[in-house]
């Protein structure tokens, strides 16, 4: 798809998802933002990789779940680029318990991280956006399905898919549109951190029609859709990437 001219911003942007997302915009043409709180090795290999398309794309560290190390990502992209045509949230994090055992501590790592800053973001983001601009966010099926273990984490995606839908009504006047995508099982290194992972694995590719878990890369052409201009008519909505594993 054609992202020339185009600027993204992608949260979490240096492995798995988030990483297959900002390379497909980049073979696009966009220029590429993208963020990283912990390793800068592994920014400066991301880096490398996205800018192997011919673009422009550096890293901005910030913790995402701080609402005041948010603001200068975009004051930084509206300096070098003008404007930001493309917002992905995709950074998340979270801690692993039953919902009978989230403590303060639990709740607000997942709700700061994952809702409140894809929410502040938005706020952030839009006054250097211009009309026909994309956001996009990334959730999961653990926001509207059971999965053991998960629930900060599952209640907060659900947030960010509520988020999805108000925004979408109040930036219509706009003319950005504001979508979500919901990935099931993929295959990433944040799935290996679920204490029964090998069990999940094995779970989710029996009950998936394709006997598999999905890629980042397919769940990249998916958000890439919508940050194209060939999604002009979707808005406000949470597509389910599945594979087909809600079906069974």
């Amino acid at each position: 798809m054609d992202f020339k001219g185009k600027t993204a911003f992608v949260s979490g942007g240096t492995r798995g998802i988030g990483l297959a997302i900002a390379e497909t915009l980049a073979k696009g043409g966009a220029n590429v933002v993208i963020n990283f709180f912990r390793s800068r090795n592994s920014a400066d290999e991301a880096i490398e990789k996205i800018k192997s398309n011919g673009v422009e794309c550096y890293a901005h560290r910030a913790n995402m779940g701080k609402a005041e190390q948010l603001a200068p990502i975009f004051d930084k992209i509206k300096k070098k680029f003008g404007k930001l045509d493309i917002l992905i949230s995709n950074a998340a994090l979270g801690t692993y318990s039953s919902l009978l055992e989230v403590d303060d501590k639990a709740w607000q790592i997942a709700m700061d991280t994952n809702a409140r800053a894809f929410l502040r973001c938005i706020q952030l983001a839009v006054p250097i956006m211009p009309e026909n601009s994309r956001i996009v966010a990334l959730t999961s099926i653990g926001s509207s399905s059971y999965i053991p273990g998960y629930a900060s984490i599952g209640i907060s995606k659900a947030a960010i898919e509520n988020i999805v839908k108000y925004a979408a009504v109040e930036l219509a006047p706009k003319k950005i549109n504001v979508n979500c995508v919901s990935g099931g099982f993929i295959a990433t290194d944040s799935l290996k951190i679920f204490p029964n992972f090998e069990y999940m694995l094995k779970e989710a590719s029996a009950r998936t029609p394709h006997k598999r878990v999905g890629t980042p890369q397919e769940i990249a052409n998916v958000v890439a859709f919508l940050a194209s201009q060939e999604s002009s008519w979707v808005t406000g909505q949470t597509i389910l990437a599945d594979g087909g594993f809600r079906l069974t």
